[in-house]
Order: structure tokens, then sequence, then C-alpha cells
């Protein structure tokens, strides 16, 4: 089975699934409550929440397919030039989201974080992006098992995985400087910073792997057993790696590439089953939904949070208002603070329904 025009629903359910899932976690009422799967790992290991940036950014290499194919792959400077442009807008509004957070707290500028998020995303894309234009897919896995290995080698020389002696850390301090750095962790260490933006570029070229089986297969049904083998195969990998290189999101460590793009291989190939092949799209029309204007809503959902914490009301933020308010009263710590985070997702799934219904599709 070949299939045409639904090849896309099942990535567009799985991108939604993720921002669904990105929202739930970037949004608890209150930080000190919070159920342990919606936490991010503290620093080895792994949980549901330290699968949201990686698939994230495995999904825009399966995108990246069937986007560049639409001009068979050309490397006219055109295309360069609107890569550079994506990249560069996407970077600049994550400044303008830490921009907004610095002044709203007060904070000197030159205290500005300078990655992020979406400066990774932009980077990572950007990157990947030339790479898959400039060399064959043979080419791009000896870079991808090159760069994993070297990276792994480069973190076990220099300094080891300790959060005080990594050399992510030292590099970044080098380059970016202290005060431009976050820190969450009681000391300056940006766990997007520059040097592990490196290993996340490979988990965008891991995805436009399973882009290129997806885009090529004549068989779906085949297709899907080859990417449910790659699924198993990379998680293995990555998990018998762990041994001697954790699996640690913040570094982006070579065996959480792994395992996360294993994962999303596992979880992209039964979607397709689902979906596209059985035709059981009506139970994830939601999440297709949530798959529209992901960059819009990754964006927009993050000034909202610091609109929340700007404003102002009784002595506290709208956003502690809220929780202490509303939700509290209502479910208590826990589920009160889980419950005004699924608020926020219904709430963001209703402007991008809206947005769906009106073919409003905000495109970089």
């Amino acid at each position: 089975m070949r299939l045409e025009q639904n090849r896309y629903i099942a990535l567009d359910v799985f991108r939604g699934l993720t921002i669904a899932l990105m929202i739930l976690v970037n949004t608890p009422g209150n930080w000190s409550y919070i159920y342990a799967p919606l936490r991010h790992a503290k620093w080895h290991g792994l949980t549901p929440t330290d699968l949201v940036f990686p698939f994230f950014l495995f999904i825009i290499g399966t995108a990246m397919v069937f986007s560049f194919s639409r001009f068979d792959f050309c490397r006219t400077k055109e295309v360069y030039i609107k890569i550079l442009k994506r990249t560069v807008i996407i970077f600049l509004i994550g400044i303008a989201i830490h921009l907004f957070s610095t002044i709203r707290r007060g904070a000197d500028l030159e205290s500005l974080r300078i990655m992020g998020v979406l400066q990774r995303i932009a980077l990572a894309y950007g990157i990947a992006a030339v790479l898959v234009l400039r060399f064959k897919i043979q080419h791009l896995w000896i870079i991808v098992i090159a760069t994993l290995v070297g990276y792994w080698q480069l973190l076990s020389w220099m300094g080891g995985y300790a959060l005080e002696t990594n050399f992510v850390r030292a590099f970044d301090l080098a380059v970016l400087g202290e005060s431009h750095l976050w820190k969450g962790n009681g000391l300056p260490f940006d766990p997007e910073g520059l040097l592990s933006t490196l290993p996340s570029i490979m988990t965008i070229l891991l995805g436009f792997f399973a882009g290129v089986m997806i885009h090529t297969a004549s068989d779906q049904n085949d297709n899907v057993k080859k990417m449910l083998i790659m699924g198993v195969g990379l998680t293995f990998v990555g998990w018998l790696w762990n041994f001697i290189m954790p699996i640690n999101k913040q570094l982006w460590t070579s065996s959480y590439v792994l395992v996360t793009a294993g994962i999303a291989f596992l979880i992209l190939a039964i979607l397709i089953w689902i979906i596209d092949i059985k035709g059981n799209k009506k139970p994830f029309k939601a999440f297709e939904i949530f798959g529209t204007n992901s960059l819009f809503v990754f964006a927009a959902s993050g000034f909202w949070v610091n609109i929340m914490l700007w404003i102002k009301i009784d002595g506290q933020s709208l956003y502690s208002f809220l929780y202490s308010q509303w939700f509290f009263p209502i479910a208590g710590y826990m589920n009160g603070s889980l419950l005004f985070a699924l608020a926020h997702v219904a709430v963001w799934w209703l402007i991008l329904y809206i947005m769906y219904r009106k073919n409003i599709f905000i495109k970089i």
C-alpha cells in the first residue's frame, strides 16, 4: 500500500501529541506540585517529559523530506536564502521571549540568556537542512555515527558527565559567558547551549531518515515493519550505550539521541499503521489540529506564560492568582496544578481549532 493524499496525517498527529504534551508540562499551576512523569529528569535519566523536545526535532527532520522533495532537493540560492531566513526568524523569536522575560523580572539586559529552545530549533534546523541538501543518505549516516561517537569521546575525555565539570558547560562559559547562561540548576549551565546543539542536529537527521523511509516506500505495511525494527534497534543501542554514557537530556548525550529517536520511530510507525493504513482518523482529529501552526503555538505559549507572570492581581501574578483562586480550591495542590495545565492545553486547542477552521496557517 502506497500512501499519497493521507501520508501526512500520522506526522501531523505525532506533532500534535508532542505540542499538547509540551503545553501540559510547561504550564503546571504550581512548580512545587507536579506528578513525576510530568517533570524532567533532574540530571541523568529519562521521563515522558524528556521526550517532548527531541520528538519535535525528529518531526522537523521527517517533515523536511516532504518539504524539500517538492523542489527535488535542488541546491539553489533561493533555497539557501529561505533556510537562512527561517533560521534567523526562529532564533530571534526565541531571543524576544527571553528579552520579554528579562524585562519582566527587571533584570539587567547584560544577563539576557542567548540560547534557548527556539534558538536550538533554529540552529539545528538550519544546519540539518544544509546537510541534507549537500550530502547523500549514506554520507548522512556516516555524519550521524561519527558525530555521536565523537561527542561521546569528547565528553568522556573532557570532564565527564557531572553538572559542575562537563565540557558542555565549560565550552558555553567560554563562548557565551556566565551572565548569558541559564542558572536553573543553581550554577551557570545552559541545557540548550551551543555545544550540545551539535548532537541535537543528529536528532533531526534521524527524523529525516524516517521521512525518507516513508516517502520512498512502495508498500507502507512493509515500511511500518522496517520502522519498528529501526525503532527497536536504536532504542536498544541507546540503552546499552547508557551504561557508559548516561542518558541525559541537558547534555543531549549520544545515548539520549538514540533512545529518543528510537521511541519516535516506534510511535510514528504505530500512528501510520493506525491512521493512514487502517484509516482510523477520527479519534486523532484533535491532535491533528494541534499539529497545525506548531511553531506559532510554541512561541505564543511562551509569551503567554510571561504575560501571566507579569500581570499582577492582589499582589500576586495572574499565573499564581488563577491557580490559587480557581484551580486549587477545586482539586487541591497536585490535581489543581495538573488541572491548570490541562486547562491551558484546552484553551490553546480552541485557538488552534479556530485558526484551522478559518484556514489560518502561520508559516515561517
